[in-house]
């Protein structure tokens, strides 16, 4: 786990290599097919990318089903699962469960999505506001699929869609939950603006022209509202030029790392890899706070000091001996 840009895969792959793994993705934009430069699409092999055509919406409850399913498969041949990303409903959805919520109501949802192309997205937020504000200070005032989803569970069932969401689902496994994080803000700043000046260099906004092209995906789409594509998409039908576009992406993205970085804040049992400017691992805390320092190999930003302290927390797992 951890925010965006923050070396998820690069420590994924370092523990999969040495632990016999095989990497799961619980990214929501890696699910689509065509989403490379802007999804940051991994060269290393992992389960559930590129399985939807971006046309076809992806939802946590899919994720959920397809992920159990790999992780059984994964297990029976032998190997360890494990599940890297930064979408946390995703992570949500799995490990804690989902609770059952009434079907969505074409008319009501209709009535919703009228709403927010004649007030505007931020007017349909105001009124889940007002209704459920747990739910509305998890979803961005521009999400319209997620606002319209809450609003239809509250107009449907007459209570907000948060308490639906109890997390009393009893999981079918456990798992050893780390987060890798930048311990200072600044230097997480640094990388994702890094990563978005390579991402625009090497073919963001020809990539999103091409997907816009097709003519078969809109930007309410969840694919296309990913960040970075929901951006381009307003840029090529002219609603800014390409540096506010490009302010726009770094902005949003922050955001988004700020919403993980919340998340998992209130994540259960969970360990902090927290490093240093250069992407080294400096310190390991853990649930209880206690905190050591990890004996990382100066020379390599994942030394043998930090794999060989995580492989010790994954045997002493219980879940870990038990599987």
């Amino acid at each position: 786990m951890g925010p965006t840009a923050a070396g998820k895969t690069d420590l994924a792959i370092a523990l999969a290599e040495r632990f016999h793994g095989e990497l799961i993705n619980v990214d929501s934009a890696l699910v689509y097919r065509g989403l490379d430069v802007g999804a940051a699409k991994p060269d290393y092999p992992h389960h559930l990318i590129d399985i939807r055509d971006p046309s076809e919406p992806y939802s946590a409850a899919d994720f959920a089903r397809d992920a159990k399913a790999v992780i059984h498969d994964i297990v029976t041949r032998g190997k360890q699962p494990i599940l890297v990303g930064g979408t946390m409903l995703y992570y949500r959805a799995l490990l804690q469960g989902l609770d059952a919520m009434p079907p969505s109501d074409p008319d009501i949802r209709a009535a919703i999505v009228a709403d927010g192309e004649q007030l505007g997205w931020s007017a349909v937020h105001q009124q889940l506001l007002a209704v459920d504000p747990v739910a509305a200070e998890q979803i961005h005032p521009h999400h319209s699929q997620r606002l319209a989803r809450a609003l239809e569970v509250y107009r449907i069932s007459g209570k907000p869609m948060s308490s639906f969401q109890t997390g009393q689902t009893q999981p079918e496994f456990q798992a050893l939950s780390i987060a890798v994080c930048p311990a200072k803000r600044s230097d997480l700043h640094d990388r994702i603006a890094q990563r978005l000046e390579g991402m625009f260099a090497h073919g963001l906004v020809e990539e999103v022209a091409a997907l816009r092209d097709r003519g078969d995906l809109s930007p309410d789409l969840p694919a296309m509202r990913a960040v970075g594509y929901r951006q381009v998409w307003a840029h090529l039908s002219g609603e800014y030029d390409l540096a506010t576009c490009y302010e726009r992406t770094l902005a949003a993205t922050r955001q988004l790392a700020k919403r993980q970085i919340t998340w998992l804040r209130s994540w259960p049992n969970l360990h902090w890899l927290l490093t240093d400017a250069l992407g080294e691992a400096e310190t390991l805390v853990a649930p209880d706070q206690r905190r050591w320092d990890l004996l990382a190999d100066q020379d390599q930003a994942l030394g043998r000091g930090v794999i060989e302290t995580l492989g010790d927390l994954w045997r002493n797992f219980p879940a870990y001996q038990r599987s």
